[in-house]
């Protein structure tokens, strides 16, 4: 399970650091892929191949299933550490996830989110100020 928050830069060729605390769990190579809320989320190839399984099984004459399959798949691409502990992330998702310089790093259960730290920031700026109508709407989920 991943968890905890890692801030970090990212630099000119798009290069970062994976947080040691995620490198044992995510394995040599791993998927990075476009996230929600303009993020980048990063699965262990064992739970990719789960995920791609259960879209698989979606009808892909629903448009809504075309459209995410399209958002979440295109984008992928397999990462591998290299010597000093970095991924190589590609110009096409440093874009989407708007990973310029500071960047934070987090676990979130089967998965590591990797935002542009401003981003980051104001999410949970936002959060923050909504975290008890959150915290009543997830009761609905016997949290």
């Amino acid at each position: 399970m991943f968890m905890g928050e890692y801030q970090h830069n990212i630099d000119a060729k798009g290069r970062v650091i994976v947080p040691s605390k995620f490198r044992e769990a995510l394995g040599e190579k791993f998927i990075v892929t476009r996230g929600l809320d303009h993020c980048l989320f990063v699965y262990a190839q064992s739970r990719w191949l789960e995920l791609v399984a259960k879209i698989e099984t979606l009808p892909w004459t629903s448009a809504d299933v075309r459209r995410f399959s399209r958002f979440f798949m295109a984008g992928a691409s397999e990462c591998e550490i290299d010597n000093q502990g970095r991924i190589l992330i590609p110009q096409t998702l440093r874009e989407y996830a708007h990973l310029e310089k500071q960047i934070v790093s987090i676990g979130v259960g089967d998965r590591v989110e990797i935002w542009n730290r401003e981003t980051w920031e104001s999410y949970n700026q936002e959060e923050t100020d909504a975290e008890n109508e959150l915290a009543e709407r997830m009761a609905e989920f016997h949290m």
